[in-house]
């Protein structure tokens, strides 16, 4: 069952202009998923997604669309500074890009990259496939996917990358999406498109920062497509402001022998979601995915990981690790599917967790489906606490009660991050769990 359109939240949302861009299929397109999402509403408790994240606050407020100021807000690019991550760099402030703060100079050989609205305004047709449908993986069909609707509808910027076919990108490229405080509580949206052409090779990282507690709600869809052959490293790091709410979609589709390596570290926002769907859907792609969620006071962080085999002898790997503090609440949700005639696939899914307060909650829902033979699968979750016997062994070597504590949990959050291959961006996200863990 979905909440009406009339709640506070929906309806400023759909009181928002819509982006006029001239181009008739897309305007079109907007229309139409401002409809949809006029019909459907926001998702209630009913709509299994979203069982165990209610919408119930955020759904009573009111957000400003978009930000008239956002290419003078002032913002320290030290704020997203990475070790190890010079490379070319997309820069977006509440949603407007700033070329200022970005570095398109000199692009490597092979590597296209620009701003969404720019791509639009040179050549539009190249993006109608991808923009007249809201996400590569899961079509709009329910109340659901109303974030995707309301994105479809409104997002006017985003991310345009491509690298050519047997091109190898030698430096990181980073993407990053700064919440900058504003005079009223906003409402921005970017769609993200990324290609990688045959054989081709790319590292990227997605950065999302703000600081404050002023609330924002900020939507991100984006499609990764890996043709025949290409690698890609993606991470993923989002410590966002504490009043914001973050909602993504990204859609993951891997060709023959195409190989993702994902890592993802959920540190900041108030209500934060991504919902990661991929299909394997050539003979022998892999996907390997990492991450970390570590809400604390009262944040709510949810992941919806969905992995679908469609191909032979794909392979899958997953593992993700969530600590809750204080009153917060984590959920991950993973479900793999091995279709019919994806014989020789290979799928395995764990997912722990600590509660480090006895008011702290993470609900976990692992679901493995199969309608293939040969297959090799295995799924798993835990929510507990520390072990006892470690802390006893620690102490009994004269380490205090807190900093063994602390140590069992930064332990149990790095161990996703070892095959991070970039050692001075591995050794920053170290850093960045062990500040996130409390004293």
């Amino acid at each position: 069952m979905n909440q009406p359109a009339s709640l506070p939240l929906a309806a400023s949302l759909l009181d928002a202009p819509l982006p006029a861009s001239g181009i008739a299929w897309l305007d079109e397109a907007r229309r139409e998923n401002r409809a949809a999402f006029a019909v459907g509403g926001l998702p209630g408790a009913r709509v299994e997604a979203w069982k165990y994240t209610a919408l119930r606050g955020l759904g009573q407020r009111r957000f400003a669309a978009g930000d008239a100021g956002a290419a003078t807000r002032d913002v320290d690019a030290a704020e997203f500074a990475l070790p190890g991550v010079g490379g070319p760099r997309l820069v977006f402030v509440n949603g407007v890009f700033r070329a200022d703060l970005s570095a398109l100079e000199a692009l490597p050989d092979g590597l296209s990259l620009q701003p969404l609205a720019l791509a639009l305004r040179d050549d539009a047709e190249p993006l109608r496939f991808a923009l007249s449908r809201p996400a590569l993986v899961g079509h709009v069909r329910e109340g659901g996917d109303a974030f995707v609707q309301v994105n479809a509808a409104s997002a006017a910027d985003g991310v345009v990358l491509k690298v050519a076919a047997h091109a190898t990108i030698a430096v990181p490229v980073q993407l990053v999406f700064v919440g900058a405080a504003a005079e009223s509580e906003l409402a921005w949206h970017a769609r993200n498109l990324i290609e990688l052409g045959e054989g081709a090779s790319l590292a990227l990282v997605e950065h999302h920062v703000g600081h404050g507690e002023q609330a924002q709600l900020a939507t991100l869809v984006g499609d990764v497509e890996l043709h025949e052959g290409a690698q890609l490293h993606y991470t993923v790091l989002q410590n966002t402001a504490t009043g914001a709410h973050l909602i993504r979609r990204s859609g993951l589709r891997l060709h023959a022998r195409a190989q993702m390596r994902l890592h993802v570290l959920e540190l900041g926002g108030a209500l934060v979601r991504h919902d990661l769907q991929a299909e394997l859907v050539g003979d022998g792609a892999q996907l390997h995915t990492r991450g970390v969620f570590m809400p604390h006071g009262r944040q709510h962080v949810d992941t919806q990981l969905a992995i679908r085999h469609q191909a032979l002898n794909t392979t899958s790997t997953s593992t993700w690790r969530g600590v809750a503090n204080d009153r917060a609440r984590g959920v991950f949700r993973g479900a793999i599917l091995v279709a019919p005639g994806a014989d020789g696939s290979d799928a395995s899914l764990t997912n722990k967790n600590l509660l480090l307060s006895p008011n702290a909650e993470i609900d976990t829902k692992p679901e493995l489906e199969i309608y293939a033979d040969e297959v090799q699968a295995a799924h798993g979750a835990t929510v507990g606490q520390l072990d006892e016997r470690s802390l006893f062994y620690l102490r009994s070597r004269g380490i205090p009660l807190a900093e063994a504590r602390a140590l069992l949990t930064a332990a149990f959050c790095r161990a996703v991050l070892d095959d991070v291959p970039n050692e001075a961006l591995r050794e920053h996200l170290s850093a960045l769990l062990s500040a996130q863990l409390p004293d």
